[in-house]
Formats: structure tokens, C-alpha cells, sequence
């Protein structure tokens, strides 16, 4: 059975766009292996080891989003809060320096902590994704740290501190 992916639509844009993009760099790379091809002897070739190597990586990457591209999941129910940003402030935690955190709730594939995108597989995404403002959540992670959080705001639009 296929995975199916869940992809916010400027998700699926990257994906597409990237898409797009490895497909022009495979055509320059079929270039790249000709020419070193051309230089003679493939034994002790660098260049046309490099690009061999770098054909690999493309179709690989390529045969990745295809993948993708046949098996995702669009967010968009309004029922829960995937592809939106919210206001969270974590409670009774000691070592947390702003207790109010503002996250956007994506799919694994674009899923990035450092931006404040968390994925609504992970444990914090997971226990506020079907929650509403004004709600206390329980969360509990994979190391067995346990605390609550309370929704402050749920948006489609980004939310500023």
C-alpha cells in the first residue's frame, strides 16, 4: 500500500517546482556524461565519474517526487488545524525561555522545526492538530517528557508575535 503524503499547497508547489528543475538539471548532466565520455579512457575519468554519480542522485530525487506526486494528500480540511499557523503557549515547563510559540502544522515532507514548521506527526503537532483556541492539550514526546500546552490562536494566515 502507498503512503500518502501530506503537502500544504506551497508544498506541493516546491515539490513541482523542484520537479521541474531536476528535470533541466538531468538534461544538463546527459551533457556532462557525454562530454567526459568524449574525453577517452572512463577508467581514471573524474569527470565522468562525477557526473554518473550525479545522475544517480537526480533520478533518484526524481523517482522520489513522482512518488509523491502520485500518493499526496492536499491540506485543507477546515475541520482541523493542518496547513495553519498557531499560538501556543507551553505550560509548566521550566527551561522553556518564551513560553509562547507561534507554529504552522504541515505534512512530514515539509515539516521544519527551524522555520516553525512542525509536522503534524510529531508529538506537539500531533496532540494540538484537531484542537481549537481556548483549548488545554496534553502532549507527551518520544523520550517521555510529558507537559501541556494552551491554544491561543488558530489562523490560515501567518500569525506575528
Amino acid at each position: 500500500m502507498n503512503k500518502k503524503y501530506t503537502l500544504t499547497e506551497e508544498g506541493l508547489k516546491a515539490i513541482k517546482d523542484e520537479y521541474e528543475q531536476l528535470k533541466i538539471d538531468r538534461d544538463l548532466n546527459i551533457k556532462a556524461i557525454q562530454d567526459a565520455r568524449s574525453q577517452g579512457d572512463l577508467s581514471e575519468n573524474a569527470d565522468y565519474d562525477a557526473a554518473r554519480d550525479d545522475q544517480a542522485k537526480i533520478q533518484n530525487r526524481i523517482s522520489q517526487i513522482e512518488k509523491i506526486l502520485k500518493n499526496y494528500e492536499l491540506i485543507g480540511d477546515e475541520t482541523n488545524n493542518l496547513g495553519k499557523w498557531v499560538k501556543i503557549e507551553f505550560l509548566d515547563l521550566e527551561d522553556e525561555d518564551e513560553p509562547i510559540q507561534i507554529y504552522k502544522i504541515v505534512g512530514t515532507l515539509e515539516a521544519d522545526p527551524l522555520r516553525q514548521l512542525i509536522s503534524n506527526e510529531s508529538p506537539l503537532g500531533l496532540a494540538i492538530v484537531n484542537h481549537h483556541a481556548g483549548d488545554k492539550v496534553y502532549v507527551k514526546t518520544e523520550n517521555g517528557e510529558e507537559f501541556y500546552v494552551k491554544i491561543h490562536q488558530v489562523s490560515s494566515r501567518e500569525i506575528k508575535k
